[in-house]
């Protein structure tokens, strides 16, 4: 069966993680203006109109603020393909109305992804279908677990607990060394923020859990130590910027996720 075409726009940290992950079941072309593309079983796109024409999905993997450009750019070339969106923050309200009736739908995935230990959440646009959705999903799960959400404002509050997780529970334990002495009780706590901003009992532990084990596990495989971790997650003006923000200023860890979400409700507004 002839592989479908995914087109990646944006080669950072995500972006290449899912790049790297689906190369093997999907035929991947990747483009980002500032970063050399790897090519080893990729094909980098001279340019957006190439990549557009080269794809059946498009994925958005830029930073929110970077998103306004991008979509001015892309709008009059696009030709009914799937947009999936993995900007933080970035509603399907605000992709729609800028790229027109266009079939899409906005995940939020986390850092783990790069090493396929990651939590993603799935919400679906208006205009996309359930073989859209079935699309994204399977797309996703080469990178961890996927999740669908019928509310899209459990998208802003996932991007809060998993998107940002890592880099709180690097902050918590300080040092790689103190990962799995510390990791139960920051499971707990990060449960009961993710309760806090509307997670059920259960689905907030096993998020909890999972981002918890999929950070160890990525320190591991990447010899990266905490602060570095943080670091590579927390990228300016974000949603784990404005929590770390809190916890440096002796904040608990639930007002420092409510913190992530109101920025990521901030971002929406871009």
């Amino acid at each position: 069966m002839e592989k479908k075409k995914i087109g990646i726009i944006g080669y950072g940290n995500m972006g290449s993680a899912i790049a790297e992950r689906a190369k093997k079941p999907f035929q991947v072309t990747v483009f980002d203006k500032t970063r050399a593309v790897n090519t080893k079983g990729l094909e980098a796109a001279k340019n957006l109109i190439d990549l557009i024409n080269k794809s059946e999905a498009i994925i958005l993997a830029v930073k929110p603020q970077d998103m306004p450009g991008l979509l001015e750019e892309i709008k009059k070339d696009l030709k009914g393909q799937l947009i999936i969106s993995i900007a933080a923050g970035i509603t399907t309200k605000y992709l729609e109305e800028r790229l027109g009736k266009v079939r899409l739908i906005r995940v939020m995935p986390n850092m783990p992804a790069q090493i396929g230990e990651g939590v993603s959440g799935l919400f679906k646009g208006k205009f996309a279908n359930e073989q859209d959705f079935n699309l994204a999903r399977q797309l996703l799960s080469c990178v961890g677990v996927a999740k669908d959400f019928n509310d899209e404002n459990m998208i802003d509050a996932l991007t809060a607990i998993s998107g940002s997780g890592p880099a709180y529970f690097c902050y918590f334990i300080k040092d790689r060394a103190n990962a799995f002495s510390k990791k139960d009780e920051f499971i707990g706590d990060l449960t009961q923020a993710a309760i806090s901003i509307g997670f059920d009992s259960k689905l907030a532990e096993a998020i909890s859990e999972k981002t918890v084990k999929g950070t160890i596990s990525l320190l591991k495989r990447k010899d990266w130590s905490c602060q570095e971790l943080i670091e590579r997650v927390a990228s300016e003006g974000g949603t784990t910027e404005a929590a770390l923000g809190v916890l440096d200023r002796g904040g608990s860890l639930e007002e420092a996720v409510k913190a992530a979400l109101k920025r990521s409700k901030e971002l929406s507004k871009i």
